[in-house]
């Protein structure tokens, strides 16, 4: 099992080191830290692994050091102002998510179910696969019992009809907020 989980990181997590020390030089300010921060993810990666080995390495790799960063900057008592300034790259949310920001959460993800439930059912099977499975082309194509070519056709229409009908929702005016077409009617304004 050890030596599967080492010639698993060798291979998926390793190739990507200077792709993570560019992100890491570029976003962590004080250069004498950033082998540490890497060891550190590098470690957090290993250990979540041997637990259970992510879908997508790389995707894992690049979030764990995001994390590693965010939970750095909060253990600091006093953040450098030169910090701050990359704060939105870390993306890291300063303020709390208020009533009205999840009701339009909800909205959208309301929106985006009924569009995912109007497309055709390979259609749905393949995004399915691809975006929330996370299985590779290959991989979802065998399990569908189609070509490889087909599914990227089925996943490019796809993803392009959800992107048009969200699009066009927000293009006709539906309110982002439950409260914002309430609050905006008693004050006498319109909602274009």
């Amino acid at each position: 099992m050890k030596r599967d989980l080492d010639h698993w990181f060798v291979s998926e997590i390793l190739p990507h080191e200077a792709g993570l020390m560019r992100y890491l030089k570029r976003v962590w300010k004080s250069p004498s830290e950033l082998s540490d921060l890497r060891q550190e993810t590098y470690v957090r990666v290993f250990e979540s692994a041997a637990r259970e080995r992510p879908r997508s390495p790389k995707t894992f790799l690049f979030t764990t050091a995001r994390h590693l960063m965010v939970d750095k900057m909060r253990r600091e008592r006093i953040v450098s102002i030169g910090y701050t300034q990359d704060l939105d790259s870390l993306d890291v949310s300063m303020d709390e998510l208020t009533p009205e920001r999840r009701v339009n959460a909800r909205q959208e993800l309301q929106r985006l179910t009924e569009a995912f439930d109007n497309l055709p059912e390979t259609t749905r099977a393949v995004i399915w696969l691809r975006r929330i499975a996370g299985l590779s082309q290959r991989e979802a194509a065998k399990s569908l019992g189609i070509e490889e070519g087909a599914l990227e056709g089925h996943m490019t229409r796809g993803l392009r009809s959800l992107t048009k009908t969200l699009l066009s929702d927000s293009m006709c005016g539906k309110p982002s907020t439950a409260g914002a077409s309430n609050r905006s009617a008693e004050r006498g304004h319109r909602i274009d």
